[in-house]
């Protein structure tokens, strides 16, 4: 595995824990980043983590079959 490859799936496994948290456990983040307690906040926070999610997926999926296809 090259250097940018295991750059990607570190990014990836990262952003991946990060929204996976903040899509279940949005009162969490919601604190950490001293945002107000509303219902709209709570939406956003799992729209952000889901994407956060899908980036991690994407990248690491990506990663994955670039190592695989013998890329490194």
């Amino acid at each position: 595995m090259t250097r940018g490859l295991a750059i990607m799936a570190g990014i990836a496994g990262a952003s991946g824990a990060v929204g996976l948290t903040t899509l279940v456990k949005p009162a969490l983040v919601r604190d950490a980043l001293r945002l107000p307690d509303a219902e709209a906040t709570t939406y956003a926070l799992r729209i952000a983590g889901m994407m956060l999610f899908a980036l991690g997926l994407f990248l690491g999926g990506f990663a994955t079959v670039a190592t695989l296809a013998g890329a490194a």
